[in-house]
């Protein structure tokens, strides 16, 4: 049976991570998890997630700063290019674009508030309503290629892959974790990344109580075709009648293209029971706002898929320890940015390096 001195399961952005912040440290370490490198079936795939710095909260513009560096740092070990900058746009009367410019300077990061007349000149594909702040630090995350990254790192460093290999209970005897899976191990600290089975995973491992209400939804994405496929835009946020975010969609589609999404409509379901499937009534409220708002784009999708995020009542994170178990979920649909550095933040809970941060705790 593989003995490790840490078990990391699931093996998403947040997982993989973990395993190589911990691996790199020379900790013996196990990747866990119950399907096939790059699946589709949770949080952490696709060519194409958003990282911005503009946040209206400035405990997580200071955080994209420090989530900056470890991205720079998972490219130098890897020679890997995992995050694109392009530039950002949030607009909207919800998005408050001219608070986000006062946080946005407090913390000592660039930013432009536009009039809604300079935007549209700059970015003629676009339309606006009103002012739009611009921020020159933010980009496109490889997600699938980040997990690969991380676990080669990881595995180079030591770690044992354990792919196609769900965890179906866990006892602790006193000394050592007995994880049961189609591969058991034994070790003597976990950390659960386990992103939207952390409810039922929990479970299992009677660990729920302690956890807070957590919320999984369907989310939709959709592709629309660049109508000038040189053209280029920044990510952005809108948010007003709808929560709406965009994005250059990478290598998920086979022509230039932007990858749409609205944060709202989420079908509330569960990790083993999501359907996949994307009904016309949330299809269209997408197909109309590319329509009324982006005349750049050629109104019908090229592609689309489906993705879950796991929901905390305020949206924050969850990474916190409970004696030798760490549970690390940076959810709520805004994590993806963060990966290396919550894997950096997951490693130092292991260790006891640090405390978890105040935020993201459990209690």
């Amino acid at each position: 049976m593989t003995d490790v001195d840490v078990a990391v399961i699931g093996a998403g952005l947040t997982g993989a991570c973990t395993a190589w912040q911990l691996a790199r440290r020379g900790i013996e370490v196990a990747l866990i998890d119950a399907y096939s490198p790059g699946h589709t079936h949770g949080s952490s795939h696709g060519s194409a997630r958003i990282f911005r710095r503009a946040y209206p909260d400035p405990f997580y513009v200071e955080l994209t700063a420090r989530a900056s560096l470890e991205w720079r740092r998972l490219e130098s070990e890897s020679g890997r290019t995992l995050l694109t900058i392009t530039g950002g746009i949030d607009h909207g009367r919800m998005r408050d674009p001219a608070t986000l410019a006062t946080t946005m300077a407090q913390c000592n990061v660039d930013a432009e508030l536009l009039t809604a007349e300079d935007a549209a000149a700059r970015w003629p594909g676009m339309r606006f309503d009103g002012p739009a702040l611009f921020h020159a630090d933010a980009g496109v995350v490889d997600a699938d290629a980040t997990v690969v990254a991380a676990a080669h790192l990881a595995a180079n460093a030591g770690a044992i892959l354990m792919f196609d290999n769900p965890v179906t209970a866990m006892r602790h005897d006193g000394n050592r974790f007995r994880i049961s899976a189609p591969r058991p191990l034994t070790a003597r600290r976990v950390v659960i990344a386990a992103g939207p089975w952390l409810p039922e995973l929990t479970d299992q491992l009677a660990l729920g109580t302690i956890l807070p209400t957590l919320t999984v939804r369907q989310q939709q994405v959709f592709h629309f075709a660049l109508r000038d496929p040189s053209a280029s835009y920044p990510v952005f946020v809108h948010k007003d009648d709808l929560q709406m975010y965009g994005l250059p969609s990478g290598s998920d589609v086979d022509v230039p293209a932007v990858k749409i999404g609205r944060f709202d409509d989420g079908v509330v379901t569960t990790a083993s029971t999501r359907s996949g499937t994307i009904p016309d009534e949330l299809r269209d409220p997408v197909i109309d706002y590319v329509r009324q708002w982006l005349p750049a784009l050629a109104p019908e999708p090229i592609g689309q898929a489906s993705c879950l995020f796991t929901m905390t009542d305020d949206e924050d994170f969850i990474i916190d320890r409970i004696g030798p178990v760490v549970i690390a979920s940076p959810c709520s649909g805004h994590g993806a940015k963060f990966a290396p550095l919550t894997g950096h933040l997951a490693a130092q809970l292991v260790l006891g390096e640090a405390q978890p941060d105040p935020r993201f705790t459990l209690h």
